[in-house]
């Protein structure tokens, strides 16, 4: 539960939400009864997510915003205040980016992607800390990726935003801890999800792009993201198994890693099939303006719905106990047989 109220009454707002990991973290939100507003900027994909909010049982606000400007993202927050109230917890999900190798991206494309896919997370921290910091209770949850700390091929600009969100957030986290402020900030870091951003990211890519297995499902994110929110106080959440593996192997060998991936990191984010010269495109206009492409991605019938490593993060104090009852008992037998 939100320091001040209940799951029916908070008040919830993220962004990117009008398709994949922020939309499914939406319409989560909504299953409870909260009222959510839901920013991006594609009309026809806002629509459509609040109707999804609704049907579950939230209560939806749309508001069209590009995050990259920092007054747009002041004013969102102004409209979202003055329509649902003071916001309980504020969702950081957008991003664009551009699959190219770097010599192929251009520096404009590069600003653009990480005045969204960074800056955004700035910008809207800056507009809603102060509010929430003078209210004494809030929660902001930095939605991260594994490649906030693992860098890998044709992602060098969206590796360079997710990184830099990393340093942003335990910056930030430092200082509020410091400050013994009520206010919690925390990140989930994310693996391989099927969402529509392999649809419409823009790619200079021989052959259509494609998350690096294992791919899970969007709403097994969203249910990270909300179990974050409940649970701000810790520093940051992993999901997915491979998360684990591809930040305990960084930290271990990242030598090695640097060369396996050279190796695999390009096929394996691609698929059989050719480019399409006609793919949409959402770097500088929404994709979904006039076209609603959902929560989830193509890959389906690869993705899975389940994350055991999930409950175990999110159950650590748990499994400390389970594991010092087994240390203790297993000391126990080994003295009694010793005394026997």
């Amino acid at each position: 539960m939100n320091d001040a109220r209940t799951h029916q009454n908070q008040v919830v707002a993220v962004t990117g939400a009008s398709g994949g990991i922020g939309r499914a973290t939406a319409v989560a939100f909504g299953q409870r009864g909260a009222r959510v507003a839901l920013l991006a900027r594609g009309a026809a994909g806002l629509e459509a997510a609040a109707d999804e909010v609704r049907a579950a049982g939230g209560q939806p606000l749309v508001v069209e915003v590009d995050v990259a400007d920092a007054d747009a993202v002041t004013a969102a927050v102004d409209t979202v205040e003055r329509e649902l109230g003071p916001v309980d917890v504020w969702v950081n999900v957008a991003f664009t980016s551009v699959f190219a190798p770097f010599e192929q991206i251009e520096p404009e494309e590069y600003r653009r992607v990480t005045e969204v896919s960074y800056l955004g997370y700035v910008y809207a921290t800056m507009a809603i800390l102060p509010r929430m910091k003078e209210r004494g209770h809030g929660t902001i949850v930095q939605v991260g990726s594994a490649l906030a700390y693992r860098g890998i091929p044709l992602q060098t600009a969206y590796c360079g935003a997710k990184h830099a969100i990393q340093g942003f957030h335990e910056a930030l986290r430092c200082e509020l801890l410091h400050e013994k402020s009520p206010v919690h900030v925390t990140m989930v870091q994310m693996p391989a999800v099927n969402t529509p951003q392999f649809q419409w990211v823009r790619s200079r890519l021989p052959k259509k792009p494609q998350p690096v297995p294992p791919i899970y499902e969007p709403h097994v994110a969203a249910s990270a993201i909300v179990h974050a929110a409940d649970h701000p106080k810790r520093r940051e959440y992993w999901v997915g198994g491979s998360t684990v593996g591809t930040l305990a192997a960084n930290a271990i060998a990242p030598g090695l890693l640097d060369r396996y991936l050279a190796r695999t990191g390009f096929s394996s984010q691609q698929t059989d099939e050719p480019s399409d010269p006609d793919r949409p495109d959402n770097l500088d206009s929404p994709a979904d303006e006039h076209r609603d492409y959902g929560t989830r991605g193509p890959f389906a019938e690869r993705s899975t719905d389940r994350a055991p490593q999930l409950w175990a993060s999110q159950h650590h104090g748990l499994l400390g106990a389970v594991g010092g009852l087994a240390v203790a008992a297993l000391a126990a037998g080994v003295g009694a047989r010793r005394s026997r």
